[in-house]
């Protein structure tokens, strides 16, 4: 489903009218309208408190006139405030996997950002296209289920090339990850490949209490930019080099020459292609860099036995 809702007045925009956000009791209100009970299932967690969204958007330097992807909208409280943001020449796409909170947002949108523009799709975003999409957003900013937040970035990066940076909030262990650079504990496949397409960091941690219902884990934020098209390669180079990660970081604890075997097809072809690399064997995938995980995928011979 795409909804456009241009404003009041069937296509007149009112750029004087506040957006109204909304706070603990509009969110509990509304839900309670909906006879919503957030389910641990679809990862729902709320954001209630007007400051932390204000906050998620001034972070994610969202400009005037800007298209802004945004996932999993639940019942609002982000989304008002992107659309703020964003302003009357702008708009927020919003991919919303219940099709109940989908089918509210339009109204929330119309009642509390009038002259706004937004988009509604309703879709799973793992399996959304460029196609579903009818705008090209420049910026991902989201509060993203915690159990599906990797392939989600990473999905999206993959699909939308359009996405120029992004700020997204996740679980703080899965933040770790995303951010971490070669050598520290929490580097891992994710690291390595958001590290593909984008430069990522730390930006800062989210409060349970901001949340309805409470979460049983912590929150933070993770910033993106991305990389210059083509950097690194092309999408046969990018599967042959995740290939290469996934293979390195199913037995991390191994060294590369170890863990790569079933890649190459033995220790000692794998020895063979990581000096053919310029990369030790005896080190383990958590010591480099996503570029020694390319110069690996390159001297890969899929025709070798």
């Amino acid at each position: 489903m795409n909804d456009v809702i241009p404003g009041p007045d069937q296509g007149e925009r009112s750029d004087g009218e506040a957006v109204r956000l909304f706070g603990a009791s509009d969110l509990r209100a509304l839900a309670a309208e909906l006879g919503l009970r957030p389910t641990k299932k679809l990862g729902q967690n709320f954001v209630h408190d007007a400051n932390t969204v204000r906050r998620i958007v001034r972070l994610a330097a969202v400009e005037p006139g800007e298209a802004v992807l945004e996932v999993g909208p639940g019942l609002g409280s982000l989304t008002l405030a992107l659309l703020d943001a964003a302003g009357p020449e702008g708009a927020v796409v919003a991919v919303e996997v219940d099709p109940v909170l989908a089918e509210r947002l339009p109204a929330t949108a119309a009642d509390r950002a009038p002259g706004r523009v937004l988009h509604t799709v309703t879709a799973d975003a793992l399996r959304v296209r460029a196609a579903d999409l009818t705008a090209a957003p420049t910026a991902l900013v989201a509060n993203l289920p915690y159990n599906v937040a990797v392939p989600v970035v990473l999905h999206l990066l993959a699909e939308l090339p359009g996405l120029r940076r992004g700020l997204v909030m996740v679980q703080s262990e899965v933040a770790d990850r995303l951010a971490a650079r070669p050598g520290e504990p929490a580097y891992g496949g994710p690291s390595a490949k958001l590290a593909w397409y984008a430069d990522a960091r730390r930006a800062g941690p989210v409060p349970r209490g901001v949340f309805w219902p409470v979460p049983g884990v912590d929150s933070a934020l993770v910033a993106f930019t991305r990389h210059p098209d083509g950097e690194l390669g092309d999408e046969e180079t990018r599967r042959a080099t995740f290939a290469v990660v996934d293979a390195a970081f199913a037995q991390r604890r191994k060294s590369l020459r170890a863990a790569l075997a079933g890649w190459a097809g033995s220790p000692a072809r794998a020895e063979e292609r990581l000096r053919a690399a310029g990369v030790d064997p005896t080190v383990r995938g958590e010591q480099l860099g996503v570029e020694a995980f390319v110069a690996i995928a390159g001297t890969a011979d899929p025709a070798a036995p």
